[in-house]
């Protein structure tokens, strides 16, 4: 991502969705089906305060250990990693307060062998039915707008920076790095012996 002054805003939903397009293409090998892996790109605010470059970025839910931050050349930077959704242990249906138990429909008839007969059959069926119909909910979601997955962004700066001086740090969510510019090389001259 180059740093250019924001001239457009109206046309910026459609440039990011170039830009999650571009994304998508170029993670997809060629000669692989598509797999479904989740994706998301965190959105940063990028800023310089005299001789450094700021970035902030939102990774809510992040751990320190999934995300890696490197240099792939002298004037850009690359943040990646992945942000987890933690599974619910033994969630109850949407709507649903309570376990219900199944009641089985009996028949009752005024003559007492009949009613022998009927009750010795029932008595089988009910607990092996119960038994079957005794299930682990299963989770289901109503609404599931969280950014999780894998996220990969570069920052390309117009100078070049100290690579060895930049701090990072992961605070609620907030991922801040401060990347200081290099100075400008200095001339060098060489005497003629």
């Amino acid at each position: 991502m180059a740093y250019f002054p924001r001239f457009a805003g109206d046309f910026a939903p459609l440039f990011q969705l170039l830009d999650d397009y571009d994304v998508h293409r170029s993670s997809r090998p060629k000669n692989r089906k598509a797999t479904p892996v989740r994706s998301f790109t965190p959105k940063f605010d990028v800023y310089e305060v005299n001789d450094v470059y700021h970035l902030e970025g939102e990774l809510p839910g992040a751990e320190p250990s999934n995300i890696e931050i490197e240099f792939s050349d002298p004037h850009t930077l690359v943040i990646k990693g992945r942000v987890e959704k933690n599974e619910v242990a033994n969630p109850q249906t949407a709507g649903q307060t309570s376990p219900t138990k199944s009641h089985q429909p009996t028949v009752e008839d005024d003559d007492e062998d009949e009613d022998n007969k009927s009750t010795k059959s029932s008595d089988s069926h009910p607990t092996q039915l119960v038994s079957q119909k005794q299930t682990e909910p299963t989770c289901k979601y109503w609404v599931s707008e969280r950014q999780t997955g894998e996220f990969y962004r570069t920052f390309t700066f117009p100078t070049r920076v100290h690579q060895d001086a930049v701090k990072a740090n992961l605070t609620n969510g907030i991922l801040s790095l401060q990347i200081p510019k290099e100075p400008a090389p200095q001339v060098k001259k060489i005497r003629l012996e």
